[in-house]
């Protein structure tokens, strides 16, 4: 048995740092990775294409592990990186986009991230599992937001 929990995460925010030196960084997937919490390893697949393992979590017999693949595509005209999910790679499929706009004194960006982890377990932990699963994501992606902010010099 399989539980499947769905995962859809949108923010956005403003930071000091100007809009070459942001896109710079989130259009380099290993650079922007590096800001990410919790991640095991980023595996290069080539054309693009990003394997995201992320650590192990869970205790005694219940350990999961996130992995999933990525194409990802960034367009400096339109201020857009966005990734497409990878069928085949780990047990998750995740899409989502930045979009990078250059407000002169400061760069507004919007985060979009959904997602689908598939996991193996019982149906009845479904209602305790699910909720735990998107909350931990959450808090991954929220820390991921704060460093990458730190990095660009603080939010405006």
């Amino acid at each position: 048995m399989a539980i499947t929990v769905n995962l859809d995460l949108g923010y956005e925010f403003a930071v000091k740092a100007p809009y070459d030196t942001v896109f710079a960084l989130l259009s380099d997937v290993p650079q922007s990775a590096s800001h990410f919490p919790k991640l095991d390893k980023l595996v290069d697949l080539g054309d693009g294409v990003y394997r995201w393992e992320m650590a192990k979590i869970g205790v005694a017999k219940f350990v999961l592990q996130t992995i999933y693949a990525s194409k990802y595509v960034a367009n400096p005209a339109k201020g857009t990186v966005i990734w497409t999910p990878v069928a085949g790679e780990g047990n998750a499929l995740v899409s989502g986009s930045w979009k990078v706009v250059d407000k002169k004194k400061s760069t507004h960006l919007t985060l979009h991230i959904q997602g689908e982890v598939m996991m193996p377990l019982p149906g009845m932990v479904k209602m305790i599992v699910v909720p735990a699963v998107q909350a931990e994501f959450e808090k991954l992606v929220e820390q991921y937001i704060a460093n990458l902010t730190k990095k660009f010099g603080g939010e405006v």
